[in-house]
Formats: C-alpha cells, sequence, structure tokens
C-alpha cells in the first residue's frame, strides 16, 4: 500500500510539476512533497523485496512475531506515539491556517475591503413599493420558495408561473435557421421565418428519434383527439413520412397570412396581459427578491427567478421588432426600457450569477435598439430615451460589485464546510455522491479550511480591477492575465491541500470578458443613438464623434477595452462603421470575431466588437 501511495502521489507531482512558472518558494515547496512521496514509495519497496524473497515464511514470522506481548505491547505505545502526532500535526495546521486566515483578513479590511456576506446583502424595502412581490412577479418563484426564501416541502402546485413566457411552441422547437437576428453579425431578425413558425400546421420528416418523442409529448399535453398521428408511406425502410398535426391553440393566427410582423405580433399577443401588468409593476421603485441570505450553508439558497426573467425579455425582445416593423415605435421604445428595467431589478443581488443574468437580459434589448437604427425607425425623442436609459448601466462597478460579494459567498460556504464538515451542491457536481467529499472533509484539520479561505480570496483579488482600472472604467485582458499567472502557481500539487477550494470559483476570466462585451454594447449602442440624431438634424452622419458632445450626447464614452476612443469611420454606402478592439486588444479594422453572438458560455479573443449596419 505504502509502494503503491507513493509511486502514485510522486507520479502526480511529476506530471504536473514544471519548475519554469513557479516562484523559488513554489518550487521548494512542491520538491519537498516530491522527495517525501519518493521516501514513502521507497519504504514499500523495502518492504516487498524483504517479502517476496520469502512470501510464506516472512508472512509466518511476521504473526509470531506479532502476537509476542512485548512486540505488541511496543506496537500500542507506537499507535499511541502516532495518535499524538496526528492531534500534533492537526493543532499545529489549525493554528497556521487561524493564523494566515487572521493575516490575511486584517490586511485587506485596513484597506477597505469586505468578507462578511451579509454586508452585501441588499437592503429591505417597504412590500407595496417592491417589484418582487407584485402578483405577476411573485409566480415565477413562489411555487418553490415562500417570501423568506426558503424552500417550499412539497412545492405549491396551485400557483401558475405568469412569467414562464416561451416563444416556442410546445411539441415544435424553433429551427435553428430561426434564431433571432444578431446585430454583432449585422443580421436583422427574420420575422418572415417567425411567421411561417407560428402558423405551421403539420410537421413531416422528422427523425425516429424525434418523432418519438414528439409522440410521446402530443399525447401527454394534448386531448386523445389532438394527437391522432396520419402516416403516408412514401416507400419502405427509412422512406416512410410520418405528418404530425400541431396544436393550433397555442398562439393565435390569422385565417390568412398578414405582414410577418403582423402576424408575429398576432402570435404574442398571449403574453399581452401579462406584459403589461408586468409593465404596471415596473413603476416600482424598488425591487428586492426574497432570497435567503442568512442561511448558513449559501449553497441551499434558491434563484428561481432568473430563468424566467430571460424568457420574459427574449418574449419582448421579438415582440419589440415586430412593432418596429409595424410603425409602433411608441411600442417598441416601451418595450425596450421594460426589458432594462427587469435587468436592474435584480442588479443589488449579490453573486457572478446574478451579475451574468443581467448581463444576458441588458443584451435582449440591444437587438431591437439596432434593427431601428438600421431602419430609421426611432425618432429624435424615443432616440433621447434611449440614449438616457442606456447612459445608467455600468458593468464595471456591477462586475466590481459580483466579484466582491461572490467572494463573501465562497468564504461563507468554507465556513459552512469546515463547522459542519458536510457536502453541498457547490462542492460536488451534479450526479456525484456526498460521501467521499465529507469523508474528506471530516478527516481534513480545520487549518486547512481557513487555508483555502486565502487562496480563495487571493484568486477574488487578483480578478478584480484596480484602483486605476475603476477610475478610469477598464475592464481589460489583464483581469485575464492575472488570473492566468495566479492559478499557474497555485493549482500546482501541494502537500497541504491548502487550493482545492479553486475548484469552486466562477470562470472569472469569462465574467470579466462578457462584462466588458456587455459594457461594450451599451455604449456602441448609446453612440450609434446619438449619431442617429445628429443624422436627423444635419442630414448625414458626421465625420469624427467629437463633433457628438454636447448637443446629441453629453459625453462620449470610451473604448472600455483600453480607455482609448472607438474606431468611427463612414462608409461609402451612407453608413458608418462604429467599434472596439476587443478582447484581443488588436485593430481588426472592424472584422468581428468568428464566434457568433455575444453568450455566457463563448469565450471568444478574436475579431473587434462592431456596430454596423447591412448594406442596403
Amino acid at each position: 500500500m505504502a509502494l503503491l501511495l507513493g509511486v502514485a502521489a510522486t507520479m502526480w507531482q511529476l506530471a504536473f510539476f514544471d519548475g519554469g512558472d513557479l516562484s523559488a518558494f513554489e518550487k521548494a515547496k512542491v520538491m519537498r512533497s516530491i522527495l517525501m512521496d519518493a521516501a514513502l514509495a521507497l519504504g514499500g519497496l523495502l518492504v516487498l523485496a524483504l517479502a517476496f524473497k520469502r512470501p510464506v515464511r516472512f508472512l509466518r514470522r511476521l504473526l509470531r512475531w506479532f502476537f509476542i506481548w512485548r512486540i505488541l505491547k511496543r506496537c500500542l505505545l507506537g499507535l499511541a506515539a502516532l495518535l499524538i502526532l496526528v492531534l500534533l500535526f492537526c493543532a499545529e495546521e489549525n493554528w497556521r491556517g487561524r493564523r494566515a486566515w487572521e493575516n490575511y483578513r486584517r490586511e485587506w479590511e485596513a484597506k477597505g475591503g469586505h468578507f462578511d456576506f451579509a454586508s452585501f446583502v441588499p437592503p429591505p424595502v417597504p412590500d407595496e413599493q417592491n417589484f418582487a412581490l407584485t402578483p405577476i412577479v411573485a409566480s415565477c418563484y413562489s411555487r418553490v420558495m415562500d417570501r423568506s426564501g426558503h424552500r417550499k416541502e412539497p412545492e405549491d402546485t396551485n400557483v401558475v408561473n405568469r412569467l414562464a413566457m416561451n416563444l416556442d411552441r410546445q411539441n415544435f422547437p424553433a429551427s435553428t435557421n430561426m434564431l433571432l437576428g444578431s446585430w454583432q453579425n449585422a443580421r436583422l431578425t427574420d420575422l418572415e421565418a417567425w411567421q411561417n413558425y407560428y402558423r405551421t400546421m403539420f410537421v413531416t420528416n422528422f427523425s425516429d428519434d424525434m418523432m418519438m418523442q414528439t409522440d410521446m409529448m402530443m399525447r401527454r399535453h394534448m386531448p386523445p383527439a389532438e394527437t391522432a398521428l396520419t402516416e403516408e408511406s412514401k416507400g419502405v425502410g427509412t422512406n416512410i413520412e410520418k405528418v404530425f398535426p400541431l396544436a393550433t391553440n397555442e398562439f393565435s393566427i390569422a385565417r390568412q397570412a398578414q405582414s410577418p410582423a403582423a402576424d408575429v405580433l398576432l402570435a404574442l399577443n398571449k403574453f399581452d396581459p401579462a406584459i403589461e401588468e408586468l409593465r404596471q409593476a415596473g413603476r416600482l421603485p424598488h425591487s428586492r427578491f426574497p432570497l435567503d441570505y442568512a442561511t448558513n450553508n449559501p449553497g441551499a439558497m434558491m434563484f428561481p427567478h432568473y430563468a424566467s426573467l430571460v424568457s420574459s425579455a427574449s418574449v419582448l425582445r421579438l415582440r419589440a421588432i415586430a412593432e418596429l416593423n409595424c410603425g409602433q415605435a411608441k411600442n417598441a421604445l416601451a418595450d425596450v426600457q421594460l426589458i432594462l428595467y427587469l435587468a436592474g431589478s435584480i442588479r443589488n443581488e449579490p453573486l457572478t450569477w446574478s451579475l451574468r443574468v443581467r448581463m444576458t437580459i441588458v443584451d435582449c434589448a440591444i437587438q431591437p435598439i439596432w434593427e431601428g437604427l438600421a431602419r430609421h425607425q426611432w425618432s429624435e425623442k424615443e432616440l433621447f430615451a434611449l440614449e438616457r436609459e442606456l447612459a445608467g448601466l455600468d458593468a464595471t462597478s456591477d462586475y466590481s460589485l459580483a466579484l466582491r460579494s461572490h467572494r463573501a459567498w465562497n468564504l461563507k460556504s468554507l465556513d459552512y464546510l469546515r463547522t459542519e464538515r458536510m457536502a453541498n451542491s457547490i462542492t460536488c457536481m451534479c450526479g456525484d455522491t456526498m460521501f467521499w467529499p465529507t469523508l474528506a472533509y471530516r478527516l481534513s484539520p480545520g487549518g486547512w479550511f481557513y487555508m483555502n479561505k486565502v487562496i480563495a480570496a487571493r484568486i477574488f483579488q487578483t480578478a478584480l480591477p484596480t484602483g486605476n482600472e475603476l477610475g478610469k472604467k477598464i475592464l481589460s485582458p489583464d483581469i485575464g492575465r492575472r488570473v492566468h499567472e495566479f492559478e499557474k502557481l497555485e493549482r500546482s500539487p501541494h502537500l497541504i491541500p491548502d487550493n482545492w477550494a479553486l475548484s469552486f470559483i466562477p470562470p472569472l476570466e469569462r465574467e470579466a470578458q462578457n462584462c466588458a462585451r456587455t459594457q461594450a454594447s451599451v455604449d456602441l449602442a448609446q453612440v450609434a443613438c446619438a449619431l442617429e440624431r445628429y443624422r436627423l438634424a444635419n442630414g448625414d452622419f458626421p465625420e469624427s464623434l467629437d463633433t457628438l458632445a454636447p448637443t446629441f450626447i453629453q459625453k462620449v464614452p470610451h473604448d472600455i477595452i483600453n480607455g482609448q476612443p472607438w474606431h468611427y469611420h463612414r462608409t461609402e454606402a451612407g453608413n458608418f462603421l462604429l467599434y472596439s478592439v476587443g478582447w484581443n486588444e488588436k485593430d481588426d479594422g472592424g472584422e468581428p470575431g468568428s464566434g457568433g453572438p455575444f453568450a455566457y458560455f463563448n469565450l471568444n479573443y478574436n475579431g473587434d466588437w462592431v456596430w454596423r449596419y447591412p448594406a442596403k
């Protein structure tokens, strides 16, 4: 056993040891660990050599020797000595870990740092002024969570989530060719495709798996009369076509086809009552969702409202685009403003998860703004209102708050593990048993949890913008470089497991990049609104952005990546090209990257972040 453990540990150390990336302190730590593992392997090898020379004789002598009282007494004394050494080791590790954490905490609290999760909890607001407690909003979480943030056991099946808006038909998922337009790639939304989608009566030529799934779904959710399948033989084997009738009562359909925008608005009118009630709720000045901030186990916190907020924003996005194409710019403006209000409704919530959802919702508002500008559908008054809404967004500050609060939440999670010695949903991957992590936590000295708190706090501090970056409102790839350098040092295998907390840390570079990308989107949209206002007043776009302030915009924002002015020039087609250098910090001439639309799971280093309109 000693041989196997020693060899395995030594091979692990050698496989992941890269001395060129480590400091002198880290090299010494890893080398010391390798030497101890090698000594353990050598001891096991000597025992095996003695045993396999004459195994039977060796075993007989070993048993005879062990049951001599003098030897047995020595073994008991040895075990007692070993137990004392283990206790002394644990006491030393507890003292060392607690001391390291207290020193770190005092150092950074003196610099203004906060590590108590309670300091990031949004303050209470009056119920009658709370958007999150209005009936329609509360319906998105009341099924599974009460107004104290506690899980309902059992769930309240009488609650109907009225914010669960979905653009897809129940048994007919939208095609990938029908995805909403992408302003990043200068692609307008194809409303005709959505019109055809909602007017489709039958589906044919499904694969066998899809047909089986659709058949099961239809039989489960629809009356028997509507689930009858019509089969028409077109040949043999795989050349059999099955025709599936779709439900016609999910979305309203005109008897005769109208314009694409009109048919899309007709289909989406099923959400009109909920959207109007949501708009009335959006008039309230405050929003604080009833999350369980006081729980000792942060991993037990629930966030059931995120999915509903995103789905509502997605419906409002398509609806605003259709309204613009029907000449209803005023209604489209109201929908865009509601999307931005939904994003702001969780702005004070801590954690990077809230930040991620908020940035996703903000991006839903950019597409209709861009399409209205591309077709010159916004008026001067509407452009001014949009510009004012966009000016209030500050992703840099939001990113800083999210990281500092998530750091405090992570430290509270480590305290829970140290006191309860029980694995939770944060420390176990989905589907994994919690037995082995819980056993490991119960056998670990408490000091190791304090050491991991130091590591967790340090990596979050590394990913936070510096004072200079915050002052200049810059989120640059320097954050990613700092995080990578830190992880190179701390993810190296250690004799003492003081770095396993890194496994619970969210992808910090991805958070930084997508916050920077969202802020760039908002700033580009704000400048584009000012450019359109200039065009309405002067008949053409300006030669440079300097002429916009202060008449058409209070101040032209800078590129969030480097603090430099945007790249801007007019094009021959009478439009303009406006862009940021993007995450690669390189001017690619206004060519966007190949990674597709902005998305939190699409970490893309290539290309510029571009605002341009499709060729006429």
